[in-house]
């Protein structure tokens, strides 16, 4: 079968396409996928550079999101059929460490195996491609917001780094709460796609500081409770931090899943406790998750945002769109 392979970690020279790979087997309690999309996200550019702490087999799979149908059922599985369209949950919840596109093949191949438990049923109304978007990014983006933000109607919430796979997510989710959303990015082109899909209010940080910005829409927050944003989603750590924490109001509260552009940052303890923020961690998304975001799908509440449908011959070119901030919204390869 075709497959791409990550042959080692290093630059985008290591991804390989192959069309030799013996197709999995499915082991007891396991099924076989027919891969109709994988999306690419940041994790598989982590991955491919090696993350401190984590080893990984090599050569290794990535693809972490993916949805197909059903081909082959392992013995004992029940409660799912040959062609069932299915998105696979990528985590392993029964005790063992890792996830689908990291610790074992995902999704950039022709077929991907998994337990049967992973499985989360696709309804008819919701294409595969729109549910090969949904774990990483749009599920990360619902358990932050909903079950760890406490997010409700009226709020105003700054998003940073709202362009990407997660900070599309955030826009669109925060929209249903019923919130004000700020949204930032890097250009006007991006920041035109962001209004397309609900963004209140804009804020270029290429032209405009984070800080100021947010202050021209909602004023500086004040010790006696006026101005500032209610909530803040800062998934991107690095030098936004310290900012991030001058832009939310007395009893705000900041978010965060993540820390693309850096783990280690400053804290200004003064906007701590003056303005008895809350920061709130985030990691990842529940199955419970999945499937209200494949119903949101299915009644045509939420449409997940897709850049551009990209071919596995194309995986480095994908993977350099992310790293280069170059796509809004969701990469998808197909075989």
């Amino acid at each position: 079968m075709r497959t791409v392979l990550t042959m080692a970690h290093g630059g985008l020279e290591v991804l390989r396409l192959v069309d030799d790979q013996p197709e999995p087997v499915a082991d007891p309690g396991e099924v076989i996928v027919a891969v109709a999309a994988t999306a690419v996200n940041f994790h598989d550019i982590f991955t491919r550079r090696g993350m401190p702490g984590i080893r990984i087999p090599l050569p290794v799979v990535t693809g972490s999101d993916v949805a197909g149908t059903i081909a082959a059922l392992g013995q004992g599985v029940a409660g799912w059929s040959v062609g069932n369209r299915v998105l696979i949950d990528p985590v392993f919840r029964d005790g063992r460490i890792g996830m689908i596109g990291e610790s074992a093949d995902g999704g950039r191949a022709d077929y991907v195996k998994c337990r049967s438990d992973q499985l989360v049923m696709v309804p008819d109304a919701v294409s595969l491609n729109a549910a090969a978007t949904l774990p990483l990014a749009y599920g990360t983006a619902h358990r932050m917001l909903h079950m760890r933000g406490r997010g409700t109607a009226g709020e105003t919430i700054l998003i940073l780094g709202a362009s990407g796979g997660v900070g599309v997510a955030c826009v669109q989710l925060a929209k249903l709460q019923g919130a004000i959303v700020i949204a930032c990015a890097s250009s006007a082109a991006k920041l035109e796609r962001l209004e397309a899909i609900g963004a209140d209010h804009l804020i270029d940080y290429s032209r405009t500081d984070i800080i100021d910005g947010a202050r021209a829409i909602v004023g500086k927050p004040r010790v006696s409770g006026e101005g500032g944003v209610d909530v803040a989603v800062n998934f991107t750590g690095g030098d936004t931090w310290a900012a991030t924490q001058r832009c939310v109001k007395r009893g705000g509260r900041i978010l965060t899943c993540g820390a693309t552009a850096g783990f280690e940052v400053t804290t200004d303890m003064r906007y701590l406790w003056t303005f008895e923020h809350d920061v709130l961690g985030s990691n990842g998304w529940t199955r419970e998750d999945l499937i209200s975001l494949l119903d949101l799908v299915a009644i045509g509440r939420l449409a997940p945002l897709i850049d551009r449908i990209l071919p596995f011959e194309a995986a480095a070119d994908a993977e350099r769109l992310l790293e280069e901030r170059a796509a809004v919204g969701k990469i998808l390869l197909k075989p």
